[in-house]
Formats: C-alpha cells, structure tokens, sequence
C-alpha cells in the first residue's frame, strides 16, 4: 500500500509544477505583450545578447561600439525613412574631391537638401549610425572592393567620402582606371576598390559601351577578365541588375568573341541571368576562402521611371520629387522580383557563405533621391534646355551623392561590426 500512496504524491506535486509554469507564462506573455514597440526598441536596439548594463540613448548610440548589428534579430527590410534635419551628412559633394559629377547633384544646380536628411529605420530593431573612426579601424590591413556597374560605383564612392572623412591629408591616395581603381587609407593600410563589371561576366559591353542594348552580347560561361581582379580580397561585395533590365531577350554566348559574334542564343532575359550568376557563383565557389574573404552581394538599386507607380499621374517619371513615398510595402515597376528570385537561388546553392545586402525595398520609396536633371550627360552637364525635357533626359536610375547608397554603406558597416 505504502508505494501506490508515494506514486500518487509524486504526480500530484509534477502536476502542481506544470500548472504553476503555464501561469507564470501567461503573465511573462501578458508583461512582454504590454510594451510598445517602441518601447522595445528603446530597450533593445539590436544589443549583444550580453549588451551593456548602462541605458544607451539615440544620440549616444552610434559612439557605442558594445553594439553590434544581428542579421538574425535585426530585419532591414521592414521599415520607414525618418527626417531628421539635426544629421549632417559626413561629406558633401564640395568636400570630397572623389564624387564623380555625375552624382554631385549640389554642384549640378539642385536647391533642395532635404534628401539628404532621411534616416532608414527599421521597425524592430536600431540600424548603427556609421562610424568611419571605427570602419577603418575593422578594414585596418585590408581590401574592400565593389565590384559591378555604375550604381556599384556610386556605393563605392560613398564608402570613400564617408572614410575620407576623418583621414588627414597626405594619409590617403587615390588610383583611377578604367576598370580598377584604388583609395588607399594608409595609416590603417587599407584600401577601398572598384572593379567595372557591369554583368559580371563579360560581355562586348565590358571595355567600350554598347549604347544600343541590343547590340550587347553576354559571354555567360566566363567571369574570368574580371575575376583576375577578385584574387586576394578580404571584403567583396557583388551587384549587377539594371544592365540586365534593357529587355526581354538577352544575346548569351559560350566561347570566345575572338570567333566573331556568331554563335550567341537570345534567351529570356532571368535565364541568361541565372546562367550567368551561376557562372559567377561557380568562381566564388572556387576560388574563394570563406576563412579569410565575406562576399556579399547588394540586390536590385530600383529606377523610378513611372510616377503614376506612386500615384502621381501627371508627373515626369521622379523629376521634382522632394519626399520618399510613405505607403508601406510600396513596389514599383522599377524592380523585378524575379530576377530576385533568381539571386536569391542561386546564393542559397553556393557552398561559400553570401551575405545579401538587401537594399531594394527601402530604396523603393526613395523617388526623392535620383540625380534626375542635375547631373550630366555624354560627360557634359545637362544644359537649361535639356533640364526643361525632364521626360527625355532626368536620370531616375543614379542616386546623388550624398544621398540613399549612403544608407547602403550603413547596412553594410553593421554587418561588419
């Protein structure tokens, strides 16, 4: 009798137990359900799971290297672009000597500052403001290269005058070429590069463009002009998407151009893209040492060529636009979500680890942000009367500088603290 009396008594004190946890759940559930998220993000911005114990504020946030961004905590896609005029940009086109025209949309005759007082921020989590002090600090020793198209070229030189910023002068050095150019910061022996590859793999584009896009003949089975550039970096960061977007069908050849251009097949344009990005993926998987290279890969820079995409209906494609679109989720005819798709595939089959820097979405909303009419064309300025045919010549593909691929650099900072 003596043992069914001790059974009943360990089950009743186990059932007590349970019942006591489900109530204590409830209440933690209840407490944790109670707190805005803004309360939470306040408490929270994205801390080490062993943060520090003194509060941190906004204003000190960004000084505070205890901080650090986690991909798997911190989503960058969801979000809304704040203003705040009290945050400078760290450079201007006047200050840095590196901005190419192009994008110097100060100097090219735009009045209007307020795009560059836009911060993105994220709905469940604090984005690091950028540090350059501390960005060179974790480049010391090593070599950070963009490597892609002209929109690649523009992060690239956002990088630079966000860096350039706190390097005194005679500490820094810059090489220009056609196809790789070099900032070099040498107190912290790191440099800053750009490689010209806007598919990626080559093409008959590669060295003189091709201005008609169906004149432009993809090579889809080799990487291999570009890559010799690729060998023995620390840091790359990938990116091609507009120069593939000129239409449907895309010229793809196997072999060499040295047989003429016979030979090519016209496929629709996300097959030669997947052919071509597996080709590349090929090369990193290859070539690169994940123990001593991080790749990442930037996704689609949207255009903003179709302003009734935003409503505006009688507007000229983003010409006078002053304020990012406010509507969530808002996605325009501008980015392809298949060629996306496409990315995202062939990144998730590579043994070599590839971290997307997924840009798209918060860029979506910046139609305030493009060069538009200040910038050039052919390497000369717009004239007045080009600036007045906003509908034939206002550049909604560019970014000016600075401007939103600062935001690009800033996510891509956090990911290296």
């Amino acid at each position: 009798m003596v043992s069914p009396r001790r059974g009943n008594l360990s089950l009743s004190v186990i059932t007590v137990i349970i019942c006591a946890l489900a109530i204590i759940g409830l209440l933690y559930s209840e407490a944790i359900s109670s707190f805005s998220s803004s309360t939470i993000l306040r408490l929270k911005p994205c801390a080490r799971r062993n943060g520090a114990k003194n509060s941190v504020t906004e204003d000190n946030y960004a000084a505070d290297d205890r901080f650090e961004f986690d991909p798997e905590e911190c989503s960058l896609v969801h979000g809304k672009w704040v203003f705040n005029s009290s945050i400078k940009p760290l450079y201007s086109d006047r200050t840095c000597p590196y901005l190419d025209r192009q994008v110097s949309c100060v100097k090219n005759g735009r009045l209007d500052s307020d795009y560059r007082h836009w911060q993105w921020q994220p709905d469940d989590c604090m984005l690091p403001r950028f540090d350059p002090k501390i960005a060179l600090r974790k480049l010391q020793g090593k070599r950070l290269m963009f490597v892609g198209d002209s929109l690649q070229r523009g992060q690239w030189q956002s990088m630079v005058c966000l860096l350039d910023s706190v390097i005194p002068e005679g500490q820094k050095s810059m090489k220009r070429g056609r196809f790789h150019s070099v900032f070099k910061a040498k107190e912290y022996d790191a440099t800053i590069e750009f490689n010209w590859a806007p598919f990626l793999i080559e093409s008959n584009s590669d060295v003189h463009i091709v201005a008609d896009p169906k004149k432009r003949i993809l090579k889809v089975d080799s990487v291999a002009e570009h890559a010799k550039y690729w060998l023995g970096v620390d840091i790359l960061v990938f990116n091609t998407y507009v120069w593939w977007m000129s239409g449907l069908r895309t010229k793809s050849l196997w072999g060499s151009f040295a047989n003429g251009e016979e030979g090519y097949q016209e496929l629709e344009t996300p097959v030669s893209y997947t052919i071509g990005l597996k080709t590349w993926a090929n090369w990193v998987d290859s070539n690169v040492n994940p123990n001593k290279t991080r790749v990442f890969f930037t996704t689609a820079s949207p255009t903003h060529l179709k302003s009734a995409d935003w409503g505006n209906k009688n507007g000229t494609k983003c010409f006078n636009e002053t304020k990012p679109i406010s509507k969530k989720g808002h996605w325009g005819s501008g980015s392809d979500k298949r060629m996306m798709s496409v990315v995202a595939s062939v990144v998730r089959s590579m043994k070599v680890p590839v971290t997307l820097i997924n840009i798209t979405q918060l860029s979506e909303y910046r139609i305030d942000g493009h060069t538009s009419v200040y910038t050039e064309l052919g390497g000369k300025l717009l004239k007045d009367e080009e600036k007045a045919d906003p509908l034939h010549f206002a550049d909604c593909i560019h970014w000016c500088l600075p401007g939103v691929p600062d935001t690009w650099n800033q996510i891509l900072y956090a990911h290296l603290l």
